[in-house]
């Protein structure tokens, strides 16, 4: 069996060009340099409190190289590899008196340390997290402390092997380099998380007054607190708690590097409690330290920003709620419409057919007959109405011209139906509030106009809607009958409804009346900043 094949001209495939191809190998490996320049930049500052010639007290390039594969992939690990390159290239120049292979061994097991750290934190917490859950907090512990574990016990085998520590530090040795990597980690990794997550947000939330002044209180409770030979070592942690509960994950991280880099540079400077211990005691005084203070605020932190998600979530679902509420309402309005204010308004049309069909006979309406027809009739026709007034609360929204807008028209029904004058003053645009809040103030405006009408015996009533000092007021009054405020009024549903949507808007809600001198209701919101008046 043969096939013929019809063999089209092949087109051919586009080629990068030279320039593009170098200006692509220009910036990884500008890059990969900066990357390696933040990493030796970290272990030099690391560098300045150590144990022995390799140790240090702090290390933090293991955040640093975790935090950067984490977020920009794994591909990046060159830029770590150099860096440590140079950081162990200057070990081996300077006369630590450590082999080559043990500084080779060591390289290796920082390296794991990053590239397996970067994986499981990947693994625990997701891609790009913020740090704000406290389970995030928890995968980042355990993602660090098995990373700086690998380094630790193939760094300690490293040494051990080529004789720079004695058998019996070992132990000791493992401690303080897995302490150390860890507690670098605490400071530089959530800081460079937190910080990635929202860099624009974090720098808006801390460079007001109040951020500042965080700042400077730390740096002089973190210089206080380790300075002096009393002991008030953890006197700065009121503060670093009054930046988680105030400025969140990228705050608090902030605080944290700020209050342990304190710490360790007195420290290294021959200051404070933690120097006049043995080395190995001050080293471990001082990693313990950095840990208690980063993992106390991280959680903090992290347990504020759940209450604000969760206050967020709340607010978010209220809103939805009232959302299908309202759908739900307007779709009983149509139901309502379309059968019974149809069959009332055909009802209607049949009694006046059947009085005109009277009045051919030549019976008149003050017959039994036309009597019933005069009273359907007008039962009918207040049907109606209760119908149209119906309908109207059930839409339930405020028209798109306002709250004062949507007073005026029930005001303008209320008054023909009723014969009450009632006069409506207040703004033309719209209010400071969320539109939730001018819903309910209607609402409340209009229960309070259908008190006067059942209760108040009043011939005028008056609505005045004002926005100023902060508050939005709604005040209702009548000339009626009044009542005594003060005494108990049980079953009256309707003041009850009114102070609950006053509170579920955060108004406030207060009746002035007295027998014979009329009633006021009166309904203050708090303006919403984020509302912003039409025109403004």
């Amino acid at each position: 069996m043969s096939t013929d094949v019809q063999r089209g001209r092949s087109q051919p495939v586009p080629q990068p060009s030279l320039g593009f191809l170098r200006s692509n190998l220009v910036q990884t490996v500008g890059i990969i340099v900066a990357i390696a320049l933040a990493y030796y930049g970290a272990a030099k500052l690391g560098q300045t409190l150590r144990y022995t010639a390799s140790v240090a007290a702090i290390w933090p390039p293991a955040g640093l190289g975790i935090a950067v594969l984490y977020l920009w992939g794994l591909r990046w690990w060159p830029g770590i590899f150099f860096g440590e390159v140079i950081v162990n290239g200057e070990l081996f120049a300077s006369d630590s008196g450590i082999p080559f292979w043990s500084i080779v061994g060591q390289q290796a097991g920082n390296m794991l340390e990053i590239v397996v750290g970067a994986i499981l934190l990947k693994r625990f917490i997701g891609p790009r997290a913020g740090l704000d859950r406290a389970d995030q907090i928890v995968g980042m512990l355990v993602a660090l402390a098995c990373g700086t574990a690998i380094s630790a016990v193939v760094g300690t085998g490293s040494m051990l092997a080529g004789d720079v520590i004695e058998p019996s530090e070992g132990a000791k040795f493992c401690r303080t380099w897995w302490l150390g990597d860890t507690a670098g980690g605490l400071v530089a990794l959530p800081l460079i998380l937190t910080w990635a997550h929202d860099p624009a947000g974090s720098w808006r939330r801390i460079r007001t007054w109040e951020g500042m002044l965080l700042l400077g209180t730390i740096a002089a409770l973190g210089v206080l607190s380790v300075s002096s030979d009393e002991p008030i070592t953890y006197m700065v942690f009121p503060a670093l708690i009054w930046a988680a509960l105030r400025f969140g994950p990228a705050g608090a991280t902030l605080s944290v590097a700020v209050a342990a880099f304190t710490a360790i540079g007195l420290t290294a400077n021959e200051l404070g409690p933690f120097f006049k211990q043995p080395i190995d005691h001050r080293t471990l005084s001082t990693q313990l330290y950095i840990a208690v203070a980063a993992l106390t605020v991280l959680f903090v932190s992290a347990l504020v920003a759940e209450r604000e998600r969760s206050t967020a979530d709340l607010a978010r679902a209220k809103s939805q709620e009232h959302e299908r509420a309202v759908e739900e309402r307007h779709r009983i309005a149509r139901d309502l419409h379309d059968s019974v204010s149809q069959a009332l308004f055909s009802i209607f049309l049949h009694i006046r057919t059947g009085e005109r069909a009277l009045e051919q006979e030549g019976l008149s309406r003050s017959s039994a007959l036309g009597h019933t027809l005069t009273v359907v009739r007008e039962l009918t026709a207040g049907a109606q109405r209760e119908m149209r007034a119906l309908l109207y609360e059930l839409h339930g929204t405020v028209a798109e011209g306002g709250l004062v807008a949507a007073l005026s028209h029930q005001a303008t029904a209320l008054s023909a139906r009723e014969g009450l004058t009632i006069e409506v003053r207040g703004p033309p645009d719209s209010l400071p509030i969320s539109p939730h809040a001018e819903a309910e103030l209607f609402v409340i405006g209009r229960e309070a106009l259908a008190n006067v009408v059942k209760h108040s015996s009043a011939r005028s009533a008056w609505v005045h809607v004002t926005n100023g000092r902060g508050r939005v007021s709604m005040d209702i009054r009548d000339n009626g009958i009044g009542f005594d405020s003060t005494a108990p009024h049980a079953g009256h549903y309707g003041l009850e409804s009114m102070r609950s949507r006053a509170a579920e808007i955060g108004a406030t809600f207060s009746i002035e009346s007295m027998p014979g001198h009329g009633t006021i209701v009166r309904v203050e919101a708090i303006r919403d900043p984020e509302a912003v008046p039409d025109g403004s």
